[in-house]
């Protein structure tokens, strides 16, 4: 099992799940984090990190956030590694509340 980063952290792009991960699991994209899951250790960490609770055990995904588990594999293949935390993007505050962000995703 791998985690996977969802909806939530789209236009928003808190980096705090980064600082915690001890395998450097997370891959950067404009507007979006996602986990590689040929990385991830399963640590739980980066879970209650997340101010916007973003971040589920991929057993735990909920339906309508399904696409996500593919997404992150996807993308974690391309995006480069972050590995120090970063201010969110601009207007996070604005975005953080707002859900079905899918088609926000920036590639």
């Amino acid at each position: 099992m791998t985690y996977v980063v969802t909806d939530a952290c789209v236009k928003c792009k808190y980096t705090d799940c980064v600082d915690v991960c001890p395998v450097d699991c997370f891959r950067e994209g404009p507007n979006f984090l996602v986990i590689d899951p040929d990385e991830c250790i399963d640590c739980t960490l980066c879970v209650a990190e997340c101010p916007v609770e973003a971040i589920y055990a991929e057993d735990d995904v909920p339906a309508d956030m399904l696409p996500f588990i593919a997404l992150n594999a996807e993308l974690a293949k391309t995006w480069p590694t972050i590995v120090e935390k970063k201010e969110p993007l601009e207007d996070h505050e604005t975005w953080a509340t707002v859900s079905g962000k899918f088609d926000e995703i920036e590639r």
